[in-house]
């Protein structure tokens, strides 16, 4: 009875330690994971060797087309209108010397008529004096072998009646510039843009008759930053005229026109703290068929204008170029080196190099995530290069299979 009693308590005990000595045999025995080597290759990039090229930049700019003469017509001479002529309405055109519009000339017909009256008096009052001049001389001397004075040969008097016919002859030119006034003449070849008087009204004098503009030369007034005017060098080329390219959407159609800067202001404005450039375009209402299409006054144009200044630069995309003015680049070892710059100009596209970056280096082009100097990086066509962690697993599993391959051998010996 008692033997069966331990049985039943120390068969649970018994098979308890069985297992827990199996379980360590088992746990002993068994063989370590075979290490694979993880294949981490370097980082596959794409990088381009840059070659410096010329460059001529241009500089793009806005602006208002303006004539380059507005004239105020203002009447000399007071009077009625009497005439207009027919090209004197807003958005007439005419050429130089075309009478715009007649005053009464009536009166100023007149004036001249008396102005022509009083030189012909004085001019008979001259030759009378002249004559009586002479007949004192003789006289003089028919009952004196002295010189005879001033007075008696009427000298004094003479003189008067000479002044007396400059006066007069300067009271005709008068008469007849007033004459000719009354005559409002287009002073260059323009277009009306506004007319403030009308038939049979009275105008005095300094009255503003209209608003006229010169159609030979239009001019574009362009804003030129200040790091934009080194590319440009307005002084230095403004007496050759640099070209520029003006467009403009008329009509729906996008027209071109080309100009000329002649000149700066001249003056840095306070406010915006840019100079302003003059474009000169000629025949801007195409009356000489110069362009396919007018530039009237008042267009908004956009403007290109090329620079004469050639510099050797390198030309990179905008994209990759980092936020503190340096480039990822691949040296010989397949090793990223990050190069500080000197950039001469940036566009929304392009980006321009001076300096920093020499002749034929590997610029990288596509995106780095946390670059840093040293790198290991891979070309388009390279073997993949394994880290050194990788490189450390691949050469501790190739001793482990050596030493399992001998083990194999002597045992297969034995």
């Amino acid at each position: 009875m008692k033997n069966s009693m331990l049985m039943k308590s120390g068969l649970p005990l018994f098979i308890v330690l069985i297992a827990f000595i199996a379980a360590a045999v088992m746990i002993k025995s068994r063989k370590p994971p075979e290490q694979v080597p993880v294949d981490v290759p370097a980082f596959l990039v794409d990088a381009e060797a840059v070659n410096s090229e010329q460059v001529s930049f241009i500089v793009k700019s806005q602006g208002n087309v303006v004539p380059r003469n507005k004239t105020s017509l203002s009447a000399q001479v007071s009077g009625q209108v009497v005439s207009l002529s027919d090209v004197f309405i807003a958005g007439g055109t005419f050429k130089k010397g075309d009478v715009l519009a007649t005053l009464e000339q009536d009166d100023y017909r007149t004036d001249l008529k008396l102005a022509e009256a009083e030189l012909a008096q004085a001019q008979a009052a001259l030759q009378e004096e002249i004559a009586r001049g002479k007949v004192a001389e003789q006289e003089w001397r028919s009952v004196s072998s002295v010189a005879p004075p001033e007075l008696g040969l009427r000298k004094p008097q003479l003189a008067k009646e000479q002044a007396n016919v400059k006066a007069a002859e300067a009271k005709l030119e008068r008469a007849k510039r007033n004459l000719e006034r009354t005559k409002i003449t287009a002073p260059y070849n323009g277009i009306v843009v506004e007319r403030n008087i009308d038939l049979g009204q009275f105008v005095a004098m300094g009255s503003v008759l209209g608003t006229v503009y010169s159609t030979d030369t239009a001019e574009v007034r362009l804003p030129i930053t200040d790091s934009d005017l080194m590319f440009i060098n307005i002084a230095g080329q403004s007496s050759e005229g640099v070209p520029v390219s003006l467009t403009a959407s008329v009509g729906g159609v996008k027209r071109t026109w080309q100009g000329q800067l002649v000149r700066s202001e001249g003056i840095l404005d306070t406010g915006s703290r840019v100079v302003y450039a003059i474009v000169e375009v000629q025949d801007p209402y195409n009356f000489k068929a110069s362009h396919k299409a007018p530039l009237r006054f008042g267009q908004f144009v956009e403007a290109e204008i090329t620079s004469r200044q050639n510099e050797q630069l390198l030309v990179l995309p905008r994209s990759i170029l980092r936020l503190d003015n340096t480039f990822l680049t691949v040296n010989d070892n397949r090793e990223i080196e990050i190069k500080p710059v000197e950039v001469a100009r940036t566009t929304a596209k392009e980006v321009f190099i001076r300096s920093g970056i020499e002749e034929g280096t590997l610029v990288v082009k596509s995106a780095v995530p946390n670059p840093y100097n040293g790198m290991k990086v891979r070309l388009p066509g390279d073997e993949p290069v394994l880290s050194d962690e990788a490189q450390a697993d691949a050469q501790s599993s190739s001793t482990d299979e050596s030493e399992k391959v001998e083990s194999n051998t002597s045992e297969g010996g034995r």
